[in-house]
């Protein structure tokens, strides 16, 4: 949590509130927190200017977008020459079929998370985009099967 705003239970309740509908009234919110309309618009905009909320928006389902292939890519980079791993970062952060991207300690040097339409489509990203990439030495792909838990909820219970 952000060091320089005090946290109280009524903060976590906004919060975890928000995490939940951000398209939740100020009027509703502020009731479900026991505060005027007023100081919870005040609560929450030192909320957002803090950094604690980043943005708003909302969870598209990728099923229903026809993404039925999902996979956890484990790479790992040839050497660590700064500027191919610029190159890597940018080229990743501009893959529509990358929808996270963490640089990690371990084996492998970044894990993302891949959707696809299909096998066929998720071949084609690696064969014409990842092994293309200077920087990639090699990938381990493990295909998500299931999701047991997604988009869970940052702020405490």
């Amino acid at each position: 949590m952000n060091q320089n705003l005090q946290f109280d239970d009524r903060d976590r309740k906004i919060l975890r509130l928000l995490e939940k509908d951000s398209r939740i009234s100020n009027a509703d919110l502020a009731d479900s927190v026991g505060m005027s309309t007023s100081a919870l618009w005040r609560r929450v905009r030192a909320l957002e200017e803090a950094g604690v909320i980043e943005r708003y928006g909302i969870v598209v389902n990728p099923k229903a977008m026809g993404f039925g292939f999902q996979a956890i890519v484990h790479v790992q980079l040839t050497r660590h020459d700064p500027e191919k791993i610029v190159d890597f970062i940018r080229a990743v952060g501009h893959a529509s079929e990358v929808q996270e991207c963490f640089a990690t300690t371990g084996q492998s040097d970044y894990h993302l998370r891949v959707i696809c339409v299909d096998l066929d489509h998720y071949n084609r990203f690696l064969e014409d985009f990842l092994f293309r990439l200077p920087a990639v030495a090699s990938a381990q792909t493990n295909v998500v099967l299931r999701t047991i838990k997604d988009h869970g909820p940052v702020a405490p219970a």
